[in-house]
């Protein structure tokens, strides 16, 4: 169900305030917020397929899904129907969780996700000490493209975004006392054809290997080891999809533990692999710990989301609106897929430009992409446990809660990844060394490294605001193609500017014509057309941007110096962390920044908390 379609008294939702209204206040409310209904006729006279309106009358058809069918028409009503039984909903229902779920359910993805991304560094770490950055890392970095876009498209932005609005209609009609199970149902009808797919394209680059590494490295100088990691890699299809399947689902019911632990154990598979087998078989064992992690990340999962359906299946209910199940539309699924591909087309761009560099740009592009990621998979962390909450806002039909937790996340999101972006210039050359100098990675690699970092942080806030603006284009789960538009213009941003650019200034070079191309992308989401995606207020958006972005240039111009003073090793890395987050805290609270005000009252809580066992010990001595 979209935000503008008409929606039933007889299956209407809590309020958003925690409160139940009678069915001619929610229908003065349904006037107010969405005003009548297509054909002049008002809400209040609707009720849905198969059940008698408040006036007695036959309902409507039921609600459609988006393009392709998710959710179908129900059966005609009839008019007079007896009332069903009152449904006993579980804990959370109808989209409205028990006060302070969320701030935990954060915590949980925060800390498995710093987790994962300590690991994946320890990841970068064994292979950077084991193998450097020379042709044999090079090689297999372009089969590591494989892992890259599965983990976009299957696990990340892709399906993600398709699956769990999806999952989230079928919740809605779960807790509504639809026929039978739509979750099993929804489960039923596109895990069987999805799981297939993975097959085809998994098997698919087995066989075009040698094809996908001539188009992706073309100048490589070791393309057989290349085609030899890409095949060992392309196993993460069915991995992947899968685990992301599992982990869409698992979030749509508000279970955020099992999906924020699947990177933890992915990057723990690829190193225990390389330092098992890394003397005996190079760096292909790097590639056999991607398929390894690859089938950990769905063990991990795969308990809890049986549970979960169990649990569905034990409160199925009498028909309440009959018809077939909901299903995931073709064109919805084409339109995110799309999108993610393009959007993770941006690294082909990259490493076919460096291909053309001296032996260890792509690596140095690697390494520095994987530490500016940091930041901004921290400010996206937030979004990844609200998006279910807006897809479910919308599956009720409120707009307005809807809205407002998505302007909340594009202040809360930019205020973080600004906090990194500062750090991450400030600190540069003594993160990269402090992470990577050791083995075969040199002194002049951490060089080269920090450099092309400094320049990747410039499109992070352009990532972070795409991140969280394209969960607001498929979150009612309607096909759109304006984001794979916006999309397909950065891109070519991204590959004209590091054609021009990489001649003149190589790897720093390609890394200004991706934050380029991301900005554009950004500026177009940001000011696209509302009625395909959540009207956003852009001006004040625009206008809360200011103040974090002030904030970090003037946290950036103090903790640069205080860096640089301290020299390298831990003490200069910890020195300039510290003066960054503070003068980032202090300007922010003082322009009145709505993330940095949230932190800093946070922390204020947190600190009387923690004081309150030692005043009452005190008292009680």
């Amino acid at each position: 169900m979209t935000a503008t379609e008409p929606r039933s008294l007889a299956a209407t939702p809590p309020s958003p305030w925690g409160t139940t209204r009678s069915a001619s206040g929610t229908a003065r409310w349904h006037a107010t917020t969405r005003g009548a209904s297509p054909g002049g006729a008002r809400a209040e006279t609707a009720g849905p397929a198969g059940v008698a309106g408040p006036t007695g009358s036959a309902g409507p058809a039921g609600p459609t899904g988006p393009a392709g069918g998710l959710g179908s028409a129900g059966a005609a009503g009839s008019a007079g129907a007896a009332p069903s039984p009152p449904v006993r909903r579980p804990r959370g229902a109808g989209g409205h969780l028990p006060r302070g779920f969320l701030g935990r359910a954060a915590l949980v993805t925060a800390v498995l996700s710093v987790a994962g991304a300590l690991l994946g560094l320890v990841r970068d770490q064994a292979l950077a000490r084991l193998f450097g950055a020379g042709s044999e890392t090079d090689a297999f970095l372009v089969a590591w493209t494989v892992p890259e876009f599965g983990a976009t498209l299957l696990i990340e932005d892709g399906l993600a975004i398709a699956l769990i609005p999806a999952f989230s209609l079928a919740l809605a009609r779960q807790a509504r006392g639809a026929s039978g199970d739509p979750v099993r149902a929804l489960v039923a009808t596109t895990l069987p054809r999805l799981s297939l797919a993975f097959v085809a394209v998994g098997a698919l680059l087995v066989a075009a290997a040698p094809l996908v590494v001539a188009v992706l490295a073309p100048g490589l100088s070791d393309p057989g080891l290349a085609v030899d990691c890409t095949r060992l890699t392309a196993t993460c299809v069915l991995s992947f999809g899968l685990a992301g399947y599992c982990s869409a689902a698992l979030r749509a019911h508000h279970r955020y533990l099992a999906p924020a632990a699947v990177y933890v154990v992915y990057n723990t598979g690829i190193v225990a692999v390389m330092l098992a087998l890394g003397e005996r078989w190079g760096v292909r064992s790097a590639a056999v710990g991607v398929a390894v992690g690859g089938c950990l990340m769905v063990a991990v999962q795969l308990p809890d989301l049986l549970r979960q359906l169990r649990k569905g299946a034990a409160r199925a209910t009498t028909a309440v609106a009959g018809g077939p199940g909901p299903s995931m539309g073709l064109g919805l699924l084409l339109a995110v897929l799309l999108f993610a591909l393009c959007r993770q087309s941006q690294v082909l761009v990259e490493r076919f430009l460096g291909s053309s560099l001296p032996a260890g740009s792509i690596s140095h592009l690697n390494y520095a992409q994987k530490v500016a990621q940091v930041p901004m998979t921290w400010s996206l962390m937030l979004v990844t446990v609200t998006f279910p909450v807006v897809a479910r806002a919308l599956a009720d039909g409120d707009t307005r809660r809807a809205r407002a937790r998505v302007e909340r996340d594009l202040a809360l999101a930019s205020s973080v990844v600004l906090l990194g972006t500062a750090t991450v210039v400030a600190c540069a050359p003594q993160t990269v060394g402090l992470l990577f100098q050791r083995g075969a990675f040199t002194a002049a690699d951490t060089a080269a490294t920090a450099g092309v970092l400094r320049v990747y942080a410039l499109g992070l806030l352009a990532q972070t605001l795409v991140g969280v603006l394209i969960r607001s284009y498929f979150s009612a789960g309607r096909a759109t193609w304006y984001p794979l538009a916006a999309m397909a213009v950065g891109l070519a941003v991204t590959a004209g500017a590091g054609a021009w650019a990489v001649g003149r200034w190589g790897v720093a070079g390609i890394a200004a014509a991706n934050a380029a191309g991301i900005t554009v992308t950004a500026v177009l989401l940001l000011r696209g057309p509302g009625p395909r995606g959540i009207a956003v207020h852009t001006r004040r958006v625009v206008a809360g941007l200011l103040r974090p972005v002030a904030a970090a240039t003037a946290a950036t111009a103090a903790g640069l110096p205080v860096a640089q003073r301290f020299g390298s090793g831990v003490p200069a890395l910890l020195a300039g962390i510290l003066t960054v987050a503070a003068v980032f805290l202090l300007c922010g609270r003082a322009l009145g920044d709505q993330g940095c005000v949230t932190a800093c009252s946070a922390a204020r809580a947190t600190a009387r908390r923690a004081a309150r066992p030692l005043s009452r010990t005190l008292t009680r001595r």
